[in-house]
């Protein structure tokens, strides 16, 4: 400690260690109450906002692509535009598989340097001594200790700051891990100072206080380092039980280490907001899975069926409860006693069914759905749900699915939003593989939408990247029976592209193969997949193109944004490097200042990313 150090000080580092946390969370508190005006503003702006006629001036463009006039009037849906691009599509790609778009970036060096700042601000001692170690050292600590409650809130399913930004937890979930990780490097700052101050602070280490505090560092550090993503990717299992132990581990010991300094009541809310969230979830499982706990026997029981689609996707289908309802896009914490390693372990799927009765006619329930595999009759009469293999559970559950077992099932949600696509003109849906899940209700919404004149879509456009051809029984028998039930004033295009060439050049048998003819570079190739009346009625469809190879997403998006006017959307769901073709594809010049003075669309995107949060 500074010789220097006087009770001046003393007085006013006890006075900074108490307002300036709280100043922090003002700031922090205000920023979420402007970002939950903004957000709150967009979505009842999308609900009740009446849009004017296509020919106004604002969106004055023929949806053919004839015409589009320039107006000086669409300056501030420019500027909209331009915050978009800037904002969420430039990104900051580090290798492979990890993306952060420019407001991410934007929050996340403001808030370190907020912290930092609070942090150092004032540390000059009454004796005149800058930046003196005994202002510091446990202020910034204390800082730490501030945010655990914030950190706790995100990272937990069903919380405050959801409901005030209007922004699910998913996507709130990169700015927990950026929180916690912000204060990991204050406490290692912290105890850094601490050993720097007490050159007897190896005597100090009988004292329970430090013990505790010791012990919660090394937890947070453990941490730390299994929430890397190569970790939680590789390994989830073991994130998932090194997060659930470590965490209490660190509060309970960075509650008793904080309490001889009067800084532990920052640490018990944390308690509070996590024991509150495990509340919900407990009373979602009863409610939603009632039979299982003696409340009605017999019809309510859940037990899901296994289906091994293709060597890495399995789809699970259960019984859709009467009183369990979700939105296109959402999502349900699924727990299977019987699969997972411990029999609280919940993994979060999204819902690939459609709860409407927009395909429910006598003709379709009377087929089987064992006679195709991956046949699609259960959209519209179960929860369904398709399963990237990866390690871990996943695997687990393939070995299951091969063997066409049933599996108990527990189910939690539905969580997160659903896109509200009604007021747009365009919307054009991109997947890769399951992540189909996520576009094919959507895909099935619009249409009902516009059947019941509840939305002004005009055009939409389904892209899904698959390995191989027979992927598209999946969901075919639904995907027909939706172009067949689309208004005549609703344009569907859908353009299915098969990655794996080697499926498309040969068939077990000719005698049970038909095949698409498509062009690619001038030279006919050939889409083979198995016969059967469904497929025969698919490839003649209006509006069908199979085609081999990747889906040059750049061209296909610069093509749809030509002949579109008025509001696009774009939702896409698959790996990482389609979420970054699709944002590469949307910046300047096609959704720059110059396109919307000039009549083009004002386009919106949605990403859904695979991946663990």
């Amino acid at each position: 400690m500074s010789s220097s150090f006087s009770l001046a000080d003393i007085d006013l580092l006890a006075e900074q260690n108490t307002e300036y946390p709280e100043q922090v969370w003002y700031t922090i508190a205000a920023f979420l109450f402007v970002i939950g005006c903004f957000q709150w503003g967009l979505f009842l702006h999308s609900k009740f906002a009446r849009r004017g006629h296509h020919g106004s001036d604002e969106e004055t463009a023929s949806s053919n692509g004839v015409l589009k006039k320039f107006s000086l009037r669409r300056i501030p849906l420019a500027v909209i535009n331009f915050y978009r691009v800037i904002a969420f599509r430039w990104t900051l790609e580090i290798g492979q598989s990890y993306t952060l778009n420019m407001a991410e970036v934007v929050v996340t060096v403001a808030y370190i340097v907020l912290l930092l700042t609070y942090a150092f601000i004032n540390a000059t001692s009454v004796e005149g001594q800058k930046l003196d170690i005994s202002f510091w050292r446990n202020r910034i600590a204390m800082l730490a200790a501030s945010q655990f409650p914030i950190v706790t809130v995100l990272g937990t399913k069903n919380n405050l700051v959801s409901l005030v930004t209007c922004i699910s937890y998913d996507k709130l979930n990169y700015i927990h891990r950026m929180m916690a990780r912000t204060c990991f490097m204050l406490l290692w700052v912290h105890a850094a100072g601490e050993i720097v101050s007490y050159p007897d602070f190896q005597e100090l280490l009988s004292e329970d206080w430090l013990r505790a505090g010791i012990v919660a560092l090394v937890a947070f550090s453990i941490l730390i380092i299994v929430s890397l993503r190569p970790v939680r990717t590789g390994a989830y299992e073991v994130f998932f039980y090194i997060h659930f132990v470590g965490v209490g581990i660190f509060l309970v010991g960075g509650y008793f280490h904080t309490k001889g300094a009067h800084g532990s009541y920052w640490i018990w809310p944390s308690f509070v907001f996590w024991a509150f969230d495990r509340l919900v979830r407990a009373v979602r499982l009863v409610v939603f899975n009632h039979s299982y706990f003696g409340f009605k026997s017999g019809s309510g029981t859940m037990d899901a069926t296994t289906e091994l689609l293709s060597e890495d996707v399995v789809r699970l289908r259960l019984r859709r409860p009467p009183h369990f309802h979700w939105s296109p896009g959402q999502s349900a914490y699924l727990t299977m006693p019987s699969v997972s390693t411990l029999p609280f372990e919940a993994h979060p799927f999204t819902i690939a069914s459609f709860d409407s009765s927009l395909l429910l006619t006598p003709s379709a329930e009377d087929q089987s759905s064992g006679e195709v595999l991956g046949s699609s009759v259960p959209f519209w009469k179960e929860l369904v749900f398709f399963i990237n293999v990866q390690e871990g559970f996943t695997k687990k559950l393939k070995e299951v699915a091969a063997k066409k077992e049933t599996v108990k099932v527990f189910v939690d949600g539905p969580y997160g939003p659903s896109p509200d696509l009604g007021s747009y003109d365009t919307s054009v849906l991109v997947a890769g593989g399951s992540g189909v899940s996520h576009t094919f209700p959507v895909f099935l919404n619009i249409i009902e939408r516009v059947r019941k004149g509840k939305s002004s879509c005009t055009r939409v456009v389904f892209i899904w990247s698959i390995r191989r051809a027979e992927c598209i029984q999946w969901i075919e028998e639904a995907l027909i029976k939706a172009v067949q039930l689309a208004p005549p004033s609703l344009t569907v295009s859908i353009r299915i592209f098969i990655t794996d060439s080697s499926s498309t050049t040969q068939s077990d048998s000719p005698r049970e193969s038909i095949s698409s003819s498509t062009e690619k570079k001038g030279s006919p190739e050939h889409v083979i997949i198995r016969r059967n009346s469904s497929s025969l009625l698919f490839l003649s469809l209006r509006g069908v193109k199979m085609e081999t190879g990747r889906a040059n997403l750049d061209a296909l998006l610069k093509e749809e944004v030509d002949v579109t006017s008025g509001r696009m959307s774009v939702s896409v769901c698959g790996s990482q490097g389609i979420a970054r073709a699709v944002r590469h594809a949307l910046r300047f010049p096609v959704s720059g200042p110059s396109s919307i003075l000039s009549g083009g669309p004002s386009v919106t995107l949605h990403v859904e990313s695979f991946g663990y949060a």
